[in-house]
């Protein structure tokens, strides 16, 4: 049986961006894990029984990030599946995108992450190691850009 977590890519506008292109004042937000090869990777966890798929990706939001999903505005029309194998299994992780309401919310770190960055786009892809991540960064990035 397939593993499933869910997550949320959240972002922030800056309000000093420089230039009147609205995407160039959005940073992605990352956590580094404390354990295996300290990956980045967006806020995301396991779906526990009984939990639908948002739910999980608020719960571990707030869990990972101490975010609240008060805090946070859920983008609508976009979602993403990720498929790869993760210790031998298959794995499926669901992204939503979600932007914090307030771009210097303080995040607060679980003992599962050892930091935490606010990314352009371009470094964001460098943190994430793994290229359907990457992908799906650019994808999100692409969707918030179309939205104008």
């Amino acid at each position: 049986m397939a593993v499933r977590a869910c997550g949320l890519i959240i972002y922030r506008r800056l309000q000093s961006a420089p230039s009147s292109r609205v995407t160039d004042g959005i940073e992605y937000l990352l956590l580094q894990t404390s354990y295996g090869t300290h990956h980045w990777t967006p806020p995301k966890g396991h779906v526990d029984p009984g939990e639908d798929d948002l739910q999980t990706a608020f719960r571990e939001t707030q869990e990972e990030a101490g975010l609240q999903a008060s805090q946070l505005t859920l983008i609508e029309g976009y979602k993403k599946e990720l498929h790869y194998p993760a210790h031998g299994k298959p794995k499926t992780v669901v992204y939503w995108l979600a932007e914090v309401k307030d771009c210097n919310t303080e995040i607060k770190l679980s003992e599962e992450h050892q930091a935490f960055q606010w990314l352009k786009l371009e470094d964001a892809c460098k943190f994430a190691e793994y290229e359907d991540m990457q992908a799906t960064l650019k994808e999100a990035h692409e969707f918030l850009c179309s939205k104008k």
